[in-house]
């Protein structure tokens, strides 16, 4: 059986065009690296769900960037210019058999995801001034308890 090139080519198309919209976060432009917008991606895909607006006591909020500025704050959750000390990022490197890993349950975030979050965090952990600005669920991710 011969394919035709221009079947494949729209084949090709077909499956980059479905790849983009099967994932939960976009990628930042090289501009964006570092920025509150390139991790904010990553917060509403992977960490609101839990962290968010419906979280429980005893987990740290990432809902809002007052919540963020808090935490940034504090030196422990998010230590700016530091990812390797920042607690967010510590989690998020754990696998999914290790105790402490976010997201919980098996839907660990991919080694995108992370180098997203550690150059925002080695860049500051810059957040927008002068307003809050919440974040929401992106996409469907089971809730742990």
């Amino acid at each position: 059986m011969h394919i035709r090139p221009p079947f494949m080519l729209s084949i090709l198309a077909f499956a980059a065009v479905a790849l983009t919209h099967c994932t939960n976060v976009s990628v930042p432009s090289p501009a964006d690296e570092g920025s509150f917008a390139s991790a904010r991606n990553v917060l509403e895909a992977k960490c609101v769900h839990c962290h968010g607006k419906e979280r429980l006591a005893n987990m740290p909020p990432f809902g809002s960037t007052a919540a963020l500025a808090k935490l940034k704050a504090d030196g422990v959750w998010l230590v700016a210019g530091k990812p390797e000390r920042s607690r967010m990022f510590q989690v998020v490197t754990l696998t999914d058999e290790q105790i402490g890993a976010m997201p919980p349950t098996g839907h660990a975030i991919s080694k995108a995801e992370v180098a997203l979050l550690r150059a925002w965090i080695a860049n500051g952990a810059p957040l927008p001034e002068g307003r809050s600005v919440t974040l929401k669920p992106q996409g469907t991710l089971v809730r742990s308890n």
